[in-house]
């Protein structure tokens, strides 16, 4: 099995691919490519038309799109584990994640994901509601999950895989979240797969001038 990812420091879509992977303790290798270069359309398009990553590649089977790959995943290597076992906490969680895969987007065009980038950005009033949204989010579970595991339905689960980048955007940006809010970030920042992709994305210095949003915190 291999996941096609491109660089580490801005690819949200890679993290969830990969991460669903890593934490679930499922053997893969990694390719790694550049975003928006000629062998980053020749390799990915082998594998899926629509030009983008992540690509999980298992045998004969080519699956792309981050939540796809997660419920492939699912079905195929973790006997349903991926989601909670309670039917309502695991109707929840599949909610949660089609809302964070179908939304959001004025969060993503405006903050988009740059891990060793400390950016200061005027946030739309869309963008605003957006991270209101997922602080409330995260409130919510905490509250009901924060002491029985602290993921968002108390064990990990792909709704944490689907929420975990957001962490790493909020932290760029500086955003302040609310105490239960933090607890999760806390959480998701201390994971360990989570410290791994952070340092590796220090390694692939090439810089994505699409995902330089604003400016540069210094001093």
């Amino acid at each position: 099995m291999k996941l096609i990812i491109a660089n580490k420091n801005y690819s949200t879509w890679s993290l969830r691919g990969w991460l669903v992977l890593r934490d679930f303790d499922i053997d893969f290798e990694e390719v790694d490519l550049d975003l928006f270069t000629d062998a980053f359309y020749t390799e990915v398009g082998k594998y899926s038309g629509a030009g983008k990553v992540p690509v999980l590649v298992d045998g004969d089977v080519a699956v792309w799109d981050s939540l796809a790959i997660c419920e492939y995943v699912n079905e195929q290597y973790l006997n349903g584990k991926g989601w909670p076992e309670d039917v309502a906490h695991r109707a929840k969680a599949r909610a949660l994640s089609a809302e964070m895969h179908s939304g959001f987007t004025a969060l993503r065009g405006e903050m988009p994901m740059n891990i060793r980038g400390r950016r200061n950005i005027s946030a739309s009033e869309a963008c605003l509601k957006d991270i209101a949204r997922i602080d409330a989010i995260w409130t919510e579970q905490m509250a009901q999950f924060g002491d029985k595991g602290g993921w968002l339905f108390g064990d990990f689960s792909i709704a944490d895989v689907m929420y975990a980048p957001v962490a790493l955007r909020f932290l760029s940006y500086g955003v302040s979240v609310s105490a239960e809010a933090q607890r999760y970030m806390d959480k998701v920042l201390g994971d360990a797969a989570m410290k791994q992709w952070i340092e590796e994305s220090k390694l692939n210095t090439v810089v994505v001038p699409q995902g330089e949003a604003g400016e540069e915190i210094t001093g």
